[in-house]
C-alpha cells in the first residue's frame, strides 16, 4: 500500500485494524441478510456463519481468552443461534442437500 508523505505523518491503520474491520463489515453484511442460509454459503463459499462463530472462538483460545461456542456463535449472528434458526432458517431442498453432499466432495 501506498501513502503518499502526508498520510504516512499521520498514523496509518495496521493490518490488524484493517482485517478487523472488514471482519465486522462481513458479519454485519451476514446479520442484515437473513436470506443467505448458510447450506448456500456452505455449497459455494465452503464455510457459513457457524464456521465465522468457530474460528472467532478459537482466535480467542489462542490468545488465551475463554470463549464459549454459543457466545461465539451469537456474536456473528446478532442474537442466540436458536433464535436465529427459528425466525430464519429455512428447511434445506432436496436440491440444496444433493448441492452441498457434492460440494462436500469437492472440497473433502
Amino acid at each position: 500500500m501506498q501513502f503518499s508523505r502526508k498520510e504516512t505523518t499521520m498514523q496509518t491503520p495496521s493490518t490488524t485494524e484493517l482485517e478487523a474491520a472488514a471482519f465486522r463489515r462481513l458479519v454485519a453484511h451476514l446479520q442484515a441478510r437473513h436470506d443467505v442460509q448458510n447450506i448456500d454459503l456452505m455449497i459455494l463459499a465452503g464455510f457459513c456463519r457457524n464456521c465465522l462463530g468457530d474460528w472467532y472462538r478459537e482466535a480467542a483460545a489462542e490468545r488465551g481468552l475463554e470463549l464459549g461456542k454459543d457466545e461465539a456463535r451469537e456474536r456473528v449472528y446478532g442474537m442466540p443461534l436458536a433464535q436465529w434458526k427459528q425466525q430464519y432458517q429455512k428447511d434445506a431442498t432436496p436440491e440444496q442437500l444433493a448441492a452441498f453432499a457434492q460440494a462436500q466432495q469437492q472440497h473433502g
